[in-house]
């Protein structure tokens, strides 16, 4: 069923006049609270030619407890933006209502409703509270953004343009998961997550509370795990923690999220990911010996003992104290990432798989196949506790739980396979819905895990691939979208990377799919921003990005993503153009000052002959301004080649330093361990690979030497993670652009002006661990472009002859 056409509801020029009890105000409509807004995008709607007022006159009508709970927490809402007192009574006056009724036997779904507005009074129906709830959400939507204030916002018309809807979710299933355990967050923050996930009928909130780098939620019998499993040593030096949430903490949010219609999903992970228990109680490794609680990402070796029936009790125990914590059906085992090599070679684990009688065969190991016993010995003690189990895809392997509901994220293919077989499946695929990846141009944001996610390939996601039998689709329950923490170091960092994107979850899960129109909802976008505003969220706004898109591709990453540079050379002149990944304007200076709503509007290419300082930001509807980003345009002649050392061989001189450095300047009169030649910076050898532990004798620094051939005058770029000169100009300083963040990818490109012939090159690559990212695990990249081209390329040995 198809939304009816929108009419617009207001000229952009209206000024409407308002009256209070102190006389007329004039107002005039904010462009972002123009027309219809609502989002997601409801099944059906049709607009009429009338008006409801909001004033100190409304009343509430409800008819028991539960309706009276709904409208309490509007009511409260409301007076807090308003001003407005809004009271609730069972008898429904003649006029100036809000009507909340429940009818058992209407033809939506339990989360549906339906509303009528008309200049008299509002009436919504739904068969439950939730679809009530969810009713007042849409009406919410209706009223400008502003009446999500926590404060009084006066010289504003509460208008409420008539509409009739019809509305119910496509999925039962929208969900957001947050990584808690990497970086934590307190009580409050998941609480204002909860009342932003609620507007927009966010249903799932999956709270990911164990994992190698920490324990995060109290168990009373094994006080240990909080005691010793929430806090770490990182790799700064700095203690991180403890951190975790009480029992009672836990009940305060639950409760809360059930006032939102939110439920609740606990996620503690087995058998992998289980460092932080294993610290505390290292019994219940294979091996038994002391092991620190992770402080650098990846997936680590020690796990869960499958063959120790203790390990079992233990988790029994745990889950015993869990489960009555939480009201939800489902409860999350992890599941993924389990590395089977402490298992290979564990007598115990050995011993079980030849007591169940496991065997090998071209699709699964045998240790595959014990990682579906231990999943399945789980699943069992969960439905002692009238709990569903969900894992990630990986429990597929060696066989599939009965009662298992999948979370397939490694693409799309596990959810196929598991819907095919008859089990419900959330979809929540990487590629789609890893909301920790870049949404834009990574130079111009913090970083991340790495990946290129903007917020239309969001939108854009079809949730029920066209492989799955049409018989088995309905196994399909609805997607989430993944907040994973490593690289969010705040709160504040992990709302810009889930906010506006969990906004287009919100409409994929809940919206007909043949209602979506990704341009319409980047206008509506603006005005869910200024609702985000009045609840504290930093949320992203488009950067202005290099409209020539200068791509690369990550290392281990077939995903590329532009690249914009902040510090640009000419030899005559330089031209500059620049776009959004969003519509939005941008305003400029040239003068060093910051520019702001009145500077100069950028409405085309600008282009330079003297050395400039450009500072350049978007601004939204809402004339809400990005950060600044500050380009330093530079005027240069070609950097003369100098002449080889007569003993000059091809490649590069490598000097590797044993140790631990995080600093340059640590390196100054060193003696170096080794010296070889290589052919290119990604030769280097001491790389760990797999991501797997790091231990402090596999700690080295580089110092890569020699010439790098030029093939013709130019302006080249840059980019590298390590540190970078050329002819003894310190080009690029990740040491100080990227200081206290992971080194992973190079955020600080740079250009300079080159004559052709040899040029001299120092890279050196500190051996340390920054913001919990190794550099062993990463090669030495260096990577070049020349200014007329539109990717970069990896720098290979023809380069260093």
């Amino acid at each position: 069923m198809l939304m009816k056409k929108l009419v617009p509801l207001f000229s952009l020029t209206a000024m409407v006049l308002i009256t209070s009890c102190n006389g007329p105000e004039p107002t005039v409509e904010k462009p972002y609270n123009q027309s219809i807004n609502i989002t997601p995008i409801p099944l059906e709607l049709i607009q009429k030619q009338d008006t409801f007022k909001l004033s100190k006159r409304i009343v509430f009508v409800a008819g028991n407890t539960d309706i009276e709970k709904v409208a309490a927490y509007f009511s409260a809402k409301i007076k807090a933006s308003t001003g407005y007192d809004l009271k609730t009574v069972k008898d429904k006056p003649a006029s100036d209502y809000i009507s909340l009724n429940i009818v058992p036997d209407l033809t939506l779904n339990d989360e549906g409703y339906t509303l009528d507005i008309t200049h008299q009074g509002i009436d919504i129906q739904a068969k439950t509270a939730q679809g009530l709830f969810y009713g007042m959400q849409t009406v919410m939507q209706l009223l400008p953004a502003e009446i999500e204030s926590p404060t009084l916002i006066k010289n504003i018309a509460w208008n409420i343009p008539a509409v009739t809807v019809k509305d119910e979710p496509r999925f039962k299933y929208r969900g957001l998961h947050l990584d808690v355990c990497r970086h934590f967050v307190d009580v409050d923050f998941i609480k204002k997550q909860l009342d932003v996930l609620a507007m927009f009928k966010i249903n799932r909130f999956h709270w990911h509370l164990t994992e190698d780098q920490a324990w995060r939620i109290e168990i009373k019998k094994y006080p240990k795990l909080t005691e010793m499993g929430a806090v770490r040593t990182e790799g700064e030096g700095n203690t991180y923690g403890p951190f975790f949430y009480t029992q009672e903490q836990v009940k305060e949010i639950v409760a809360y999220a059930k006032e939102r219609f939110i439920e609740v999903i606990p996620e503690i992970e087995l058998p992998g990911h289980a460092v932080a228990a294993l610290h505390a109680y290292p019994e219940f490794s294979c091996t038994g010996e002391p092991i620190e609680v992770r402080n650098i990402w990846g997936v680590a070796t020690d796990v869960f003992c499958a063959g120790n029936d203790s390990v079992f009790q233990f988790l029994e125990d745990v889950i015993a104290e869990v489960v009555p914590l939480f009201e939800s059906e489902y409860f999350h085992i992890g599941g993924d990432e389990c590395p089977k090599l402490r298992w290979e070679k564990c007598p115990k684990c050995q011993a079980r798989i030849k007591e169940l009688g496991l065997k090998g065969n071209k699709e699964h190991s045998a240790e595959e196949k014990l990682q579906s016993y231990f999943v399945q010995r789980i699943e069992k003690v969960l439905l002692k506790h009238n709990k569903k189990m969900i894992g990630w895809d990986e429990i597929l392997e060696g066989g599939l739980a009965p009662s298992a509901t999948v979370m397939s994220w490694r693409g799309e293919e596990g959810g196929i396979a598991s819907a095919n077989m008859g089990h419900d499946v959330i979809m929540t695929p990487g590629a789609w819905l890893y909301v920790d990846k870049y949404q834009g141009d990574p130079n111009l944001q913090t970083v991340t895990i790495g990946g290129y996610l903007t917020l239309s390939k969001v939108y854009n996601y079809e949730p029920v691939p066209g492989l799955i039998d049409d018989d088995k689709k309905h196994h399909i329950l609805g997607a989430q979208a993944n907040m994973w923490n490593e690289y969010n170091y705040t709160g504040e960092e992990m709302e810009y990377d889930i906010y506006p994107r969990i906004i287009a979850l919100s409409e994929l899960t809940w919206s007909a799919k043949e209602n979506k129109s990704y341009e319409d909802f980047e206008r509506r976008i603006d005005n869910q921003r200024v609702r985000l505003d009045m609840h504290g969220i930093n949320y992203y706004i488009p950067m202005p990005e290099d409209k020539s898109p200068h791509m690369i591709k990550y290392w281990g990453d077939s995903v590329s993503a532009p690249f914009s540079c902040n510090f640009v050379v000419f030899t005559d002149q330089a031209t500059l153009d620049f776009k959004t990944t969003e519509p939005a304007r941008m305003v400029y200076t040239t003068d060093g000052s910051e520019p702001t709503l009145k500077s100069e509007v950028f409405t085309k290419p600008l282009t330079f002959t003297e050395n400039t300082t450009l500072k350049i930001r978007s601004v939204l509807l809402s004339d809400k301004m990005s950060p600044v980003r500050t380009i330093t345009i530079e005027k240069q002649t070609y950097a003369p080649a100098v002449e080889k050392e007569k003993n000059a061989k091809p490649g590069l001189t490598a000097e590797y330093y044993k140790g631990y450095v995080r600093t340059v300047a640590e390196l100054n009169g060193k003696t170096p361990t080794e010296t070889e030649q290589v052919a290119t910076p990604q030769d280097t050898k001491y790389r760990v690979k797999d991501y797997m532990e790091v231990y402090a004798d596999d700690f080295y620094s580089y110092i890569l030497t020699g010439y790098i051939n030029i093939p013709e005058d130019g302006i080249y770029y840059f980019n590298t993670d390590s540190e970078l000169w050329l002819d003894a100009t310190y080009l690029i300083s990740n040491e100080k652009d990227n200081s206290g963040t992971a080194r992973r990818f190079s955020r600080s490109d740079k250009s300079i002006a080159l004559a052709k012939g040899p040029h001299a090159i120092k890279i050196v690559r500190l051996g340390a661990i920054f913001g919990g990212w190794p550099t062993q695990w990463d090669p030495v990249m260096l990577s070049i472009r020349k200014a007329d081209q539109p990717e970069f390329t990896l720098m290979d040995a023809s380069y260093f002859k």
